[in-house]
C-alpha cells in the first residue's frame, strides 16, 4: 500500500530515510507542511507514525494514496 502523510513544517527526505527501513518519498515541501508518500503495510505505517511522534513531528493528515498500484 501507499499512504500519503502530511506533517507540519519542512522535512528532508534524506533525514526521513536515514532512520527508516521504509521507502519514503517527499512529494511537496511548503513553508508550513510537507507531503510524504510511504510505501508499506498497515503495521509499517503505524511504526512510521510512532517514529514521527517520537521526533516531535506534528501529524496533519494520513490517507491511502489514490494511485496506489502496490496492492
Amino acid at each position: 500500500m501507499t499512504y500519503q502523510v502530511v506533517v507540519r513544517g519542512k522535512m528532508n527526505a534524506i533525514d526521513l530515510n536515514a532512520l527508516s527501513p521504509l521507502e519514503i518519498s517527499v512529494l511537496h515541501i511548503e513553508q508550513d507542511a510537507t507531503l510524504i508518500l510511504v510505501h508499506t503495510d498497515q503495521s509499517g505505517l503505524i511504526g512510521f507514525l510512532r517514529h514521527l511522534h517520537s521526533r516531535g513531528i506534528t501529524l496533519i493528515a494520513v490517507k491511502k494514496y489514490p494511485d496506489s498500484q502496490r496492492e
